[in-house]
């Protein structure tokens, strides 16, 4: 459905506009998480504005005496990070309107971001890898051989999944025979969340890790059938060996693989691509990055 096609022009008010866009959205396949922060945060408008105010009269003045008001005036608490989503689904409202030629002028487009970012992951330092590692491969090599711990941090580190994405991996989701070298491809049931498929090389040094933990645990479907907190308690069994203060865990991890990538001079895009993540979702990404570089 498009703004058209609901019958809507610049004399529209605004609540029967929103229906549209209610329907617009669940049109485009988003999920209904989605579609009801998108609601609740633009409904909050009809509360600012006359009722009697047609999209047309609506300005760029108006929008931002609004997050004023939302900020300051209202009365209910709105941290920086939810006054930052709301502006972004306002925003996205009014470009709606305009793509479709209901507005012939956005008045959301000169309203400011505000962008919120949250503080800086923690992440191992070189050494602090390559002793979580060691720790993690001596299992390797005890009376009774365990690859399990090697295998999972190895992983991690290599391919930068999140925990829902490593729990999500099945043995026919490695591929080792490909043409042009190893992957673990990182698949989602959910049609939405397709364009966060992607494929990982991986590294002859996990491959061989691979190989011990099947003949060792012989898995049947799921590469590590065990539970999200059984996974994590090995990781945490991993930083202690180690001699870690911090607990070691899939997003540090996580950080810590882009992290060598990012200052090994990998392409920023091919990072953005490793972690399954968007362009506008890599811009707060990349300057985490650049600050813990520089940090380091």
């Amino acid at each position: 459905m498009t703004a058209g096609s609901a019958h809507l022009n610049a004399q529209t008010p605004l609540t029967p506009a929103i229906q549209a866009w209610e329907m617009y959205l669940n049109d485009q396949g988003r999920s209904p998480n989605t579609v009801k922060a998108f609601l609740s945060d633009i409904r909050i408008l009809t509360e600012f504005l006359p009722p009697d105010r047609s999209l047309g009269a609506i300005t760029t003045e108006d929008l931002n005496r609004y997050f004023d008001w939302m900020e300051k005036e209202r009365g209910v608490p709105c941290s920086p990070k939810t006054l930052a989503r709301r502006i972004t689904s306002t925003k996205s409202f009014f470009r709606w309107l305009h793509q479709f030629g209901v507005l012939l002028i956005d008045p959301g487009e000169k309203v400011p971001n505000r962008s919120v970012l949250s503080p800086l992951p923690t992440v191992l330092t070189d050494e602090e890898m390559q002793a979580a590692l060691d720790a993690a491969n001596k299992h390797r090599t005890d009376k009774k051989p365990d690859a399990r711990l090697f295998a999972l941090l190895s992983l991690l580190l290599t391919t930068a999944v999140k925990k829902s994405e490593c729990l999500g991996i099945h043995l026919n989701h490695i591929e080792l025979d490909d043409p042009e070298g190893p992957y673990v491809f990182i698949r989602y049931a959910s049609p939405a969340n397709r364009y966060k498929e992607r494929k990982i090389p991986l590294t002859d040094e996990w491959i061989e890790a691979y190989h011990e933990y099947v003949a060792q645990y012989e898995p049947v479907d799921q590469l590590f059938p065990w539970s999200p907190r059984r996974l994590e308690y090995l990781l945490e069994d991993i930083g202690e060996e180690a001699g870690f203060k911090k607990h070691l865990s899939f997003d540090m991890c996580r950080w810590t693989s882009v992290l060598v990538d990012f200052k090994n001079g990998m392409e920023h895009d091919r990072i953005r691509q490793k972690l399954g993540i968007s362009k506008i979702q890599w811009r707060e990404i990349r300057m985490k990055l650049r600050k813990l570089s520089r940090e380091e």
